[in-house]
């Protein structure tokens, strides 16, 4: 019997986020008699998806980057007793540094995947080199590229990306069942949401961090309220920023308005509730939440640097640049609710044979991984 394919998914740590949610639903959809998930975590802790994945039949192996002085040792040894046929890595620019590794240990597979289209990080002299030296590692020790987009291939793997033949772009896929089965049921806990009957509500789903730019839709959200005080705001995440956030809410006035709900399992009925669905990033790579979004069938106002890739359905997206003020996005939200939301059925199908399917996802990263095998087998004969 032909025992399974092993590969070992590198990231930050486990916790709700978009590419965790991802790879945790192609893990729930994943034919284990032929490949088995593992999952490397490089964060101060394993995360909240942790315990999920194991019942699913992964590994989770701690690789803390702090103290850095015992990281190659500790992933190096993970790669030798694992045996793993491929390394996928998420961490951007550091995936250089994990394949270089990979390759020191003859790992036949090596996968960079870029999720965002920024590191985060100020474009310090010690930044640049770093960033320098990392692409120089992806570039040598990468076997293939992935991309959650364009924009977020374009930053990792430079702007002549296109004419590489190991890079290709792979768009997230998002679980329609759960969507399906989403009713416009009050789901769990929302009935104790203060939020009146009848009145509009705005979603937004992002951990709070410096991306999202939670500062600035708490601007809109000020002016939304000084025109409509009925509609309300349901922020779903968590992360260091919530306080900070949570404090501005109540300068501002807000905090009858936006409702902080942390971190949530239940992001499809909560936004199968929602009316409207905002989400002004700074820079992403490609934002599931636009897609969650849109399959719920709510209109979506976003930021102008924000992939057009994402807006599958292009009726239910608004994109404004981040330079308009927080007035004319708050006049576009409010005329987003004018508009009103879409039968999600409608919207579920429309993307069911779309690239944003995690079925599609799923069997074109498989592809990916036997293909890869196949040739790096061939190679060492």
């Amino acid at each position: 019997m032909t025992p399974p394919l092993k590969i070992l998914h590198c990231l930050g740590t486990l916790n709700p986020g978009g590419v965790e949610t991802w790879l945790l639903n192609l893990s729930r959809h994943l034919d284990i008699a032929n490949f088995q998930f593992d999952f490397c975590t490089l964060g101060a802790d394993a995360g909240l998806y942790a315990p999920e994945v194991l019942q699913l039949g992964s590994r989770v192996y701690r690789c803390p980057r702090h103290p850095s002085s015992t990281l190659s040792r500790r992933f190096r040894q993970i790669l030798r007793e694992g045996n793993y046929d491929v390394i996928h890595s998420h961490v951007h620019f550091f995936s250089g540094a994990l394949l270089r590794w990979a390759a020191l240990e003859a790992v036949p597979t090596r996968i960079a995947h870029s999720h965002s289209t920024h590191d985060g990080k100020p474009d310090s002299l010690g930044r640049k080199a770093y960033r320098r030296l990392m692409s120089n590692w992806i570039q040598q020790y990468a076997t293939h590229g992935l991309a959650a987009s364009r924009q977020a291939a374009a930053d990792l793997f430079t702007a002549n990306w296109p004419h590489d033949p190991r890079v290709a772009i792979l768009h997230y896929g998002i679980d329609l069942q759960s969507f399906r089965s989403a009713s416009n049921k009050v789901p769990p806990h929302r009935d104790r949401i203060p939020i009146p009957g009848g009145a509009p509500v705005v979603a937004h789903v992002g951990n709070f961090v410096t991306p999202k730019n939670h500062t600035f839709l708490l601007d809109v959200a000020a002016q939304i309220t000084k025109r409509r005080p009925d509609i309300h705001f349901l922020l779903i995440g968590d992360g260091p920023l919530r306080a900070p956030m949570q404090a501005r809410a109540q300068r501002l006035n807000l905090e009858n308005n936006v409702h902080f709900l942390g971190t949530r399992t239940d992001v499809p009925h909560l936004l199968r509730q929602c009316d409207a669905f905002l989400f002004p990033s700074l820079w992403e790579g490609l934002p599931a939440a636009v897609i969650e979004a849109q399959a719920s069938g709510l209109p979506c106002v976003i930021s102008g640097g924000i992939t057009g890739e994402v807006a599958i359905l292009p009726h239910q997206v608004t994109r404004l640049p981040l330079s308009a003020s927080p007035e004319k996005w708050a006049e576009a939200t409010i005329d987003s609710l004018h508009r009103g939301k879409l039968d999600p059925q409608t919207c579920i199908d429309a993307l069911e044979y779309s690239d944003f399917s995690i079925d599609h996802s799923l069997s074109r990263l498989l592809a990916l991984y036997s293909n890869r095998l196949v040739h790096a087998r061939a190679a060492s004969r």
